[in-house]
């Protein structure tokens, strides 16, 4: 099964479970993934549900920092919840250290010896098979300390 086809399938598992937060979140990002392709002119793919679902998740990982300053505990509570409902549509991560390692190769195959270089940098890091793992805000800081 596709991530769409999952989530669809979770929509319906929660709402005959009753579960209204779990629901709403996967409600809401059917809709989201909907408009997107509507707005891209596509067909729903893999990709775009997953660059939904990654879309979503910085965008409520800033409201949640926006709550905490705050003082919001309720909403930082609800933002986190929905959060973790919607992490679990998302591949897992490349660890710190083999994700190191590939921007070291990266870095070497493009030759990029300045920080100018660095869309060139990630540019190479996104056409990787790697790509969708990839964390583009933690690799974007890797690749600004190791390049001069």
């Amino acid at each position: 099964m596709t991530t769409y086809e999952t989530l669809r399938a979770d929509i319906v598992a929660a709402m005959k479970a009753r579960d209204i937060a779990t629901a709403t979140a996967l409600r809401t990002m059917d809709a989201a993934i909907q408009r997107a392709a509507m707005d891209a002119n596509k067909p729903i793919d893999e990709a775009l549900v997953l660059a939904t679902f990654r879309k979503a998740v910085k965008n409520l990982t800033d409201a949640r920092a926006e709550f905490e300053k705050g003082g919001r505990a309720d909403l930082v509570a609800a933002t986190s919840a929905e959060i973790a409902i919607l992490e679990k549509y998302l591949p897992k991560g490349l660890d710190a250290a083999k994700l190191d390692a590939l921007i070291a190769e990266v870095i070497a195959a493009t030759g990029a010896t300045s920080k100018k270089e660095m869309g060139k940098v990630i540019g190479a890091l996104k056409q990787r098979p790697e790509a969708a793992r990839i964390d583009i805000v933690a690799a974007s800081k890797l690749i600004q300390a190791k390049l001069p």
